[in-house]
């Protein structure tokens, strides 16, 4: 029998445009057997999404995309639980730090938006549509809506992109940092989608305490894929896959669509294998 699993998938809890529950839907309807929610450093989604799961029967894994930053670039690192202790309510208040900074950080993209730019923009209405993490994405939308004549390609390469004077560096922990806090936990630690790596070397990140790399990734390369797990079997990493969905559409900024890309069966075997040790 032939699996699919999307390992890496985001809700409106982050920067997702799908609930939970419309999340886990549409993983059935595209014929997805088991898959995680990663949200960007919150798990406010995963334990209604692992109910839905039991509904819609799809094995649903609790995860995370942790923000970090090595050599001045931002290095996502995907963790992926083992049991429930990610209710640790210290773990809870590391994120919840995180989150109020992102709060911080969004109000100042917005005034800067206004200083630098003359976009006038309400950062209330972006909280409130937000309803979890503030991101980009949700300032571009709001930019959208209230009538200036930028596209989201636009607005996020010329506007609200890491060179522009508007733009806020988010308050990462070090790679090294990530990685421990999510051992803390219980959760495996995975390379998210190397091949958007600029500034780092992959084989150096990968001498941090990684289980494994995100070698399939929708916007990989055929070489690039090959190279990756070749590079994962070299170093005695695991592989993960996933489509990065965030269900935006026309603003979807380059991310994949669900199960556009997937692990089949004996990587997730070999996956699953390492959630339960």
């Amino acid at each position: 029998m032939f699996f699919k699993g999307d390992f890496h998938l985001h809700t409106n809890a982050s920067d997702g445009k799908l609930s939970p529950q419309e999340l886990v839907h549409l993983a059935r309807e595209r014929h997805v057997d088991i898959m995680a929610v990663t949200d960007h450093d919150t798990i406010s989604s995963v334990e209604a999404a692992i109910e839905e799961g039991v509904i819609c029967n799809i094995s649903v894994i609790p995860g995370i995309e942790l923000s970090t930053t090595h050599n001045g670039e931002s290095v996502h690192v995907l963790g992926y639980f083992k049991d429930n202790s990610y209710k640790s309510q210290d773990f809870k208040k590391v994120l919840t730090d995180m989150i109020n900074y992102r709060i911080y950080r969004g109000e100042k993209i917005v005034d800067n938006l206004k200083h630098y730019f003359g976009i006038e923009i309400n950062y209330k209405d972006i909280i409130q549509n937000a309803k979890g993490v503030i991101a980009r994405p949700h300032i571009a939308k709001a930019i959208v809506d209230a009538g200036y004549p930028y596209s989201y390609e636009h607005i996020f390469k010329n506007i609200i992109n890491e060179d522009s004077p508007a733009y806020v560096p988010k308050k990462n922990l070090s790679v090294e940092e990530g990685i421990s806090l999510l051992k803390s936990v219980n959760a495996l630690a995975v390379l998210a989608h190397p091949v958007l790596l600029r500034k780092n070397s992959i084989r150096e990140l990968l001498n941090y305490d990684f289980d494994g790399v995100e070698a399939i990734y929708h916007s990989n390369s055929i070489e690039q894929t090959a190279m990756l797990k070749a590079i994962a079997a070299e170093y005695n990493k695991i592989i993960t896959g996933g489509s990065d969905f965030h269900g935006i559409s026309e603003r979807d900024n380059g991310h994949g669509d669900l199960g556009c890309v997937f692990l089949s069966n004996n990587d997730i075997e070999t996956f699953l294998d390492r959630l339960k040790k």
